[in-house]
């Protein structure tokens, strides 16, 4: 009897091309309030169309082609044209400078590139490299492109079905390194199809299933969770038209599986309690029958009344944002993974909860912590490797073919994972994009006022930068200085993607040295000690309406906050 061999992720698409033409699939919304549904069938064709377009220029097998865009409906669909073609995916953020769009698409050598919804191409457009076509989607900015989604639209749409083999790569995802360099992250069509089918099998994801995609496609959770989940479960993907209109966007799709990073859940506490304050919804929380009721009306308000799987991922979530989802009626689970394993590693499922701890790990994944206490994975969904950096590659991947995450961590006795800190330098804000501080440090530190300087930002929601004054910069007067400083502050975040931009500069008036512990004996910053000895402050300083802030070192080490010269607003809460 022949073993049946399970489908990969174009030849999925194509079973439910086939399976139901006329079923909705992608419900995207337009501009004054109008609506576009297009079926599978829809998808298909166009897909096909563009796929045929694309075979037209004849480009080498495997060749490169980007996808520049915020999401939507037919981010997905030239996804699915350049597989067709026979060719690798590579999605950028839909925000990056143009030196990153440069950067990227170079090292990438991509040849063409498939530009959709985007809030500032004119900045974005001078890092497309001379001789790469660009071909503008159906929702677009306003600018010139080589070739419009209607001119591709014209061709005859392919017959064939492709279906690259599982080895192939699929995409390449550029994530950023330690040196502030972006690393094309390899999947595999292989990756991706263990990773869906493990997903729709663990979720119980159905054909009835609804999703809301909002969360960056280029991003893998996203990608994994929305595009490739869709094809192995079958649900209706909703898109969200932009931030103003986001409630309204989730009350449409009522969504039945929604996934978001802490500071969504956050934001979406914060509107509840907008409307009323947090005691006097606890108190008529805990009423019978009208507590029931508010709960229901609640989280209808947020559209998510119909959630059946509800995720958290990017960040640790605050016990107490859990605990108060909770009572809602809406459990929380969190997820852990990394674009270098599809974002398959682990999930909390409901009725094991263990506070602090994520969960177990994923069906297919195997787990260890080294000894140096990090945690290691192993699983189909495991990336091919860096593109083009081999040596890097080796340096991540174990000879065993394990994933070293740049997470320290601990197992329970029933294989609950818990994270203790990072391992690496690189951290992640609460919005889950990684920052490389180390490029960040070195552009404020060529001022000559600041000496030391560490950019910190794990689990918040945007970085900042602690800086130690030089000796010239002690010796000028706080109100001249704060000008400069406002300045740096503007001509730094200038050079950097939205993601890692600084909330401001907290000018700190401790002395780091060698004999306190704040600096290595070859005199670099120890992270680690900066983290510990201010990070009860991070909060309250990036809650902070000023840009520059002055620590001045005060109250057994902690100190005052003043927020300009000789005034002071704000007290660390050991103050």
């Amino acid at each position: 009897m022949a073993i049946t061999q399970p489908l990969l992720p174009l030849e999925q698409f194509y079973w439910r091309e086939k399976r139901h033409p006329d079923r909705r699939y992608l419900i995207q919304p337009q501009a004054g309030g109008q609506v576009e549904e297009l079926t599978w069938g829809q998808v298909g064709e166009q897909a096909r169309r563009a796929a045929a377009w694309l075979r037209q220029l004849e480009l080498a097998p495997g060749s490169r082609i980007a996808i520049i865009s915020k999401n939507c409906a037919h981010w997905i669909v030239a996804d699915l044209a350049i597989w067709m073609a026979g060719h690798v995916s590579v999605p950028l953020y839909p925000n990056l400078t143009a030196e990153s769009v440069r950067q990227i698409l170079e090292h990438s050598e991509s040849a063409v590139a498939f530009i959709g919804k985007l809030d500032d191409w004119p900045a974005m457009a001078p890092g497309v490299p001379e001789g790469v076509r660009t071909v503008g989607l159906p929702l677009r900015p306003t600018g010139r492109f080589d070739h419009l989604w209607s001119d591709l639209q014209a061709c005859t749409p392919i017959t064939d079905n492709p279906a690259p083999q599982a080895c192939r790569l699929a995409t390449i995802i550029y994530t950023s390194g330690t040196t502030g360099v972006p690393k094309g992250v390899m999947h595999s069509f292989g990756n991706f199809g263990f990773t869906g089918r493990q997903a729709v099998a663990l979720f119980g994801v159905q054909e009835g299933d609804r999703g809301l995609s909002y969360l960056p496609l280029c991003h893998v959770a996203e990608r994994i969770f929305v595009e490739v989940v869709s094809f192995y479960g079958g649900q209706t993907v909703y898109f969200a038209e932009s931030l103003d209109t986001f409630i309204h966007d989730i009350r449409r799709a009522r969504p039945t599986l929604f996934f978001a990073v802490p500071r969504i859940w956050t934001k979406f506490q914060h509107g509840v309690f907008a409307r009323m304050s947090p005691r006097r919804l606890d108190v008529l929380m805990k009423l019978p029958v009208l507590g029931g009721l508010l709960r229901r009306k609640v989280l209808a308000g947020l559209g998510l009344d119909a959630v059946r799987y509800a995720f958290s991922g990017g960040a640790p979530v605050p016990e107490s944002l859990l605990d108060w989802y909770r009572r809602l009626g809406l459990e929380i689970n969190e997820v852990y993974g990394m674009t270098e394993n599809c974002g398959y590693s682990h999930v909390g499922r409901p009725g094991e909860r263990k506070p602090g701890w994520i969960g177990r790990s994923n069906p297919g994944v195997e787990v260890r912590i080294s000894t140096e206490g990090e945690v290691q994975v192993r699983s189909q969904a495991v990336m091919q490797g860096y593109y083009k950096e081999p040596s890097m590659t080796a340096d991540t991947l174990t000879e065993d073919g394990f994933l070293r995450t740049g997470d320290k961590g601990e197992l329970d006795g029933s294989g609950f994972l818990r994270l203790t800190g990072r391992i690496k330098e690189i951290f992640k804000t609460s919005k889950g994009k990684y920052v490389a501080p180390a490029p960040i440090e070195n552009r404020l530190a060529e001022h000559e006022q600041i000496e030391l300087v560490c950019v910190v930002g794990d689990g918040l929601p945007r970085p900042m930068a602690l800086c130690v004054l030089s000796e010239t910069g002690k010796a000028q007067a706080r109100e001249h200085l704060e000008g400069h400083l406002h300045r740096l502050l503007g001509d730094v975040n200038a050079g950097l993607d939205k993601h890692e931009q600084l909330k401001g500069l907290v000018i700190i008036g401790d002395l780091w040295a060698v004999e306190n512990g704040f600096l290595t004996p070859t005199l670099k910053i120890r992270r680690a000690m900066v983290e510990r000895h201010y990070g009860h402050c991070f909060e309250a300083w990036g809650e902070h309406a000023r840009a520059v802030l002055w620590h001045d070192g005060k109250e057994n080490g902690h100190g005052d906050l003043a927020t300009d010269s000789g005034s002071r607003a704000a007290h660390s809460p050991a103050g």
